[in-house]
């Protein structure tokens, strides 16, 4: 709070204020997220997806619009985690017509999903069709059920 805007502009009420933005600036550098955490927390939060699941598989559908599909990466991370993530860039402006309003969204799109137990992450597939990528995660087979062992008596 700026003390100065409501007329308060005496030596306490200035020093009250330098302490108070010596805190806001200690708080920023302790507990502030960094800048690329930022981003991708707003870039996985403007970014729409469904999710499917079939029999045999999970199909992630996401919007990617104007996105190339050179810039867009399907990667499995540590601990089966799918991340999709693509950027679309701003055209630049060249001589002549300038821009009056911009109102599409430009910049990176991502999203991370979990993926379950029986994911084959060795069996993935990706298409990008009008803006809109499709991932299809096929699933392992389910494990055969253990068969009973015998075990042999022997007569002492």
């Amino acid at each position: 709070m700026d003390f100065r805007v409501m007329g308060l502009d005496s030596p306490l009420f200035s020093t009250l204020q330098h302490m108070m933005d010596q805190t806001d600036e200690t708080d920023k550098s302790f507990n502030a997220p960094t800048l690329s955490y930022v981003r991708d927390a707003k870039a996985m939060a403007a970014t729409p997806a469904d999710v499917k699941e079939d029999p045999n598989s999970y199909v992630f559908i996401i919007d990617m619009p104007g996105v190339k599909s050179g810039d867009i990466k399907v990667q499995v991370e540590a601990d089966n985690v799918l991340v999709i993530s693509g950027e679309r860039k701003r055209e630049e402006e060249k001589e002549g017509p300038k821009y009056v309003r911009m109102e599409r969204r430009v910049g990176k799109l991502m999203r991370k999903f979990v993926l379950p137990e029986n994911a084959n992450t060795d069996a993935i597939s990706a298409v990008c069709q009008d803006g809109v990528l499709t991932v299809t995660v096929q699933k392992l087979p389910p494990p055969e059920p253990k068969k009973p062992k015998t075990i042999e008596v022997k007569i002492a």
